[in-house]
């Protein structure tokens, strides 16, 4: 009767440490899904850091019309020798070569011989008019004005300054290579030069910053 008991005691015993057994192998597997949940998600991270990083990275540059103002800017060319990267490349006359919105200004600057003055100049800042500006002029005046070099080249230089100026620091009185002075007014929300209007200011070119205004000027003595 005792060997009976024993080996029920024994049995339950053994049945006891086995059920210990696979409770602690159950708790076992459990950790490595809890591990894997802590992987998946320390994993995830970097993938997002990468996201961001790609993002930073793709971004486009500003390029170098990025600190142009004025609604005229909307006319220049968005790629090509015309536009603004094409032009912060080359120097003053052969950058306004290639814009079309200025090519009566080059006709007149040929004209006038100044293509290689301005050219190897070291620092300009050019008021540029529009063909517009120029088609305001009647005709027969244009004419007149194109086969008279000497008073061509006194108006052409009196939008030229002879220092590269930033939009702060060209307001104000400034004096042209002609020998007359220009008032600058405003800022980049509206600037004028004497009665004309900056519809594109602050282009960069190879030697000078250029400021497309509205209007031809007239210097005092022409």
């Amino acid at each position: 009767m005792k060997r009976s008991t024993l080996r029920r005691s024994g049995a339950a015993a053994a049945v006891l440490a086995l059920s210990m057994s696979l409770a602690a192998c159950g708790d076992d597997s459990e950790e490595p899904t809890s591990g894997s949940d802590d992987t998946t998600s320390e994993s995830s991270a970097p993938a997002d850091d990468a996201s961001e990083d790609m993002t930073e990275d793709e971004a486009a540059p500003a390029g170098a019309g990025a600190d142009t103002f004025g609604e005229g800017c909307a006319a220049v060319p968005t790629e090509g020798d015309g536009s603004f990267d094409g032009m912060v490349d080359d120097p003053v006359a052969t950058a306004a070569s290639a814009n079309p919105l200025l090519s009566t200004l080059v006709t007149a600057v040929g004209e006038a011989g100044l293509v290689d003055t301005l050219n190897s100049a070291e620092a300009l800042t050019v008021f540029a008019p529009t063909n517009d500006a120029f088609a305001a002029i009647p005709e027969a005046d244009l004419n007149a004005v194109l086969a008279d070099k000497e008073l061509l080249t006194s108006i052409l230089t009196y939008h030229v300054v002879g220092e590269q100026l930033d939009p702060d620091a060209v307001v104000g009185t400034q004096t042209s290579l002609q020998g007359a002075e220009l008032t600058v007014a405003g800022d980049t929300e509206g600037m004028t030069v004497q009665d004309a209007n900056v519809i594109c200011g602050n282009i960069p070119t190879a030697n000078a910053t250029v400021y497309v205004i509205d209007t031809v000027m007239m210097p005092p003595a022409a």
